[in-house]
């Protein structure tokens, strides 16, 4: 138990810090992380250690953007969504175990016991 309080500390702290990171953005790259961080939480599954990890890469993507001076939309495309749902593909989301579950429902009903993944 001490050590899962021990990581839940640890991941509020790094959360924490990557907050102070992302503040010190331009104020469009700050606009358009809030908008993704927003969307990106409301899709976390498990833990959500695996957001937190890419939370600090949407970081340190926003942060080489802004030090190129590049426009944010350079890098997310006009179509934020699809960027978000791209950079998140890999990523553990609570919708996993619902798309598993039907998957596996329909190879079930149809004959193939070991389901799809």
């Amino acid at each position: 138990m001490l050590e899962l309080i021990k990581k839940l500390m640890g991941e509020k702290r790094e959360y924490k810090e990557q907050m102070a990171r992302a503040e010190t953005l331009p104020e469009e790259y700050r606009f358009v992380f809030k908008k993704i961080h927003d969307y990106m939480w409301n899709l976390a599954g498990g833990d959500g250690s695996h957001m937190l990890t890419a939370q600090l890469e949407l970081i340190e993507l926003f942060e080489a953007g802004a030090a190129e001076g590049r426009h944010v939309l350079e890098l997310t495309g006009e179509d934020v969504v699809g960027f978000c749902d791209e950079f998140l593909r890999d990523t553990t989301k609570w919708t996993d175990g619902l798309r598993h579950k039907l998957n596996q429902d329909m190879m079930t009903k149809f004959g193939k016991e070991d389901g799809a993944k």
